[in-house]
Order: C-alpha cells, then structure tokens, then sequence
C-alpha cells in the first residue's frame, strides 16, 4: 500500500468516527424531543377534557338557574292573581254578609248560608295566605340559591380561564417541539411519532447499496407500515445465516424506503444487495 493509499485509509476512519458521533447525537436528541413531545400532548388532553368538563357543568348550572327563575315567577304571578282574585270576592261577601243582616228577618237562613259561606272564603284566604308565605319563603331560598349558583359560575369561569391559559402554553411547547423536530429531519404527526416505538413485522430486501457502505434502498416502505425513524435489522441467508447490521430508516415511500446505517456493521462485514431487511428477525449474541 502506498503513503497516499494509507492517508486516505487514516481520512475514511476518521469520517466514519465521526458519522459515527453525529448518527448517536441525532438518535439520543431526539429521543428526548419525542418523549417530551407525548407527554405535553398527553397534558394537551387532560387540559381539553378538564375544560370541557368544566364547560358542561357551567351550561348545566346556568340553564338550572335560569328554569328555576322562569318557574318561580310564573308560579309567584299565579297566585299573586289567585289571591287579588279572593280579596276581590272577598269584599264582595263582606257586603253581601251587611246586606243579609239589614235583612236578618226576612231572610235569617238566607244569611246563615251566607255566613256560612263567607267563613269558608275566608278560611280558603287564610290557606292562600299560608302558601304566599310558602313561596315568598321559597323565592328567598330560589336568591340564595342563585347567589351560590353565581359563585359556582364564577369559580368556574376563573377555572376555564386558567384552563385556556394553560392550554396555550400548553399548544406553544408543542409547537416548539414541533419545530424542533423538523429541524432535525423527524415528523411532528403524533401517529408516526407513536408507530416509532413498535415497527410492524415486515421483511424486504436491499435494492441497492451505496459504496460507502452507509446507506441502502430496501423493498418495503409505508404500504407496509413503516414510517421515518423506525429500526430495521439487516441478515444474510446464504451460504449461511449471518446478523449484518441495523439501519433507520431516513426516507420512505410507498414500495421502497432509504436507510442509513447504524454505527459500523458487525465485524465490519459489507452489505450486499440481496440481504435481508427484517423488524423481526433480531440479532443474538
């Protein structure tokens, strides 16, 4: 080997060193971003149901409010009519009862029925009397009622307020992350961020190897599940069975997808095209 030929071994070391040091920083950065990503999405959702939730109970108090109140003077009117209705009648049997005296003699049990009459109103008056105390006493409890029914409301209203508040927080940390993750090359939909933490079972094939031996093209892509991010393993059957390496995927398509290789290959073997790209065959050692 010449001086020339060793330098340019000495140079493609040194820059698999340090593809080797970028691919771990990528993969270790990341990681975190994804599971703060969840985590913010995960209080995202409890934030949104507290707020719903909060938000029934508000409609619900006020519409109770409102049926209470619309229920409470109508039956307050009723009987305010019932009973200017009996006063009316009332005094009507007063005169009558004067009447009926001024002619005692001539219609004696005329004026008892009268009287007997007139002592029957009146007891229905009282009665009546009794139920308007009934339901002024009511109506005071209906204004307590409200009174605590407002404060609800607005315990309520200051909850959905700190609700919103943290909602948006909330929504900006997302969005930061998001960002994050763009641009570093990984997808902020939360349904792939989630299909990165269980790969479906597929198996495919290398298309094509580049000669650096870093990066391949493989027979699978998102048609059969996968999506950026997710860990392949990487076998050879023939002449016998053999673990190669692993690779992540960096780009996918519906039929084929573009991996990178991660770290070195085992026992620095050279990936072939042909060899066998699998998420469930898995390496023993």
């Amino acid at each position: 080997m010449t001086f020339v030929g060793k330098i340019l071994v000495i140079v493609i070391m040194a820059f698999s060193l340090l593809f080797l040091g970028i691919s771990t920083v990528v993969f270790t950065t990341s990681k975190n971003w994804l599971t703060a990503t969840r985590d913010e999405q995960k209080k995202v959702d409890e934030l949104k149901k507290k707020l719903q939730d909060a938000q029934a109970v508000s409609d619900a108090a006020k519409k109770g409010l409102e049926d209470a109140k619309a229920s409470f003077e109508a039956e307050t009117k009723t009987l305010t009519n019932r009973l200017a209705s009996l006063d009316e009648q009332n005094k009507q049997h007063i005169e009558e009862e004067t009447k009926a005296r001024g002619e005692l003699v001539s219609a004696q049990e005329t004026a008892k029925s009268t009287l007997q009459e007139v002592s029957a109103k009146r007891d229905q008056t009282n009665l009546l009397r009794q139920q308007l105390q009934a339901v002024e006493k009511q109506a005071n409890e209906f204004k307590l009622r409200q009174a605590e029914l407002n404060d609800k409301i607005r315990e309520l209203e200051r909850i959905q307020e700190s609700a919103n508040k943290n909602n948006a927080d909330l929504r900006e940390k997302v969005a930061k992350f998001s960002t994050l993750l763009r641009q570093n090359g990984l997808s902020d939909d939360i349904s792939q961020i989630k299909g990165l933490e269980s790969p479906p079972p597929v198996m495919g094939e290398v298309q094509r190897i580049d000669p650096t031996n870093h990066v391949l093209e493989a027979t699978i892509g998102s048609d059969d599940g996968l999506v950026v991010g997710h860990t392949l393993y990487i076998f050879r059957t023939k002449p016998r069975p053999e673990y190669i390496g692993s690779a992540r995927i960096v780009t996918v398509e519906p039929d084929q997808s573009v991996l990178k290789v991660i770290g070195n290959t085992y026992q620095g073997k050279k990936i072939k095209e042909g060899d066998v790209v699998s998420s469930t065959i898995k390496p023993r050692f």
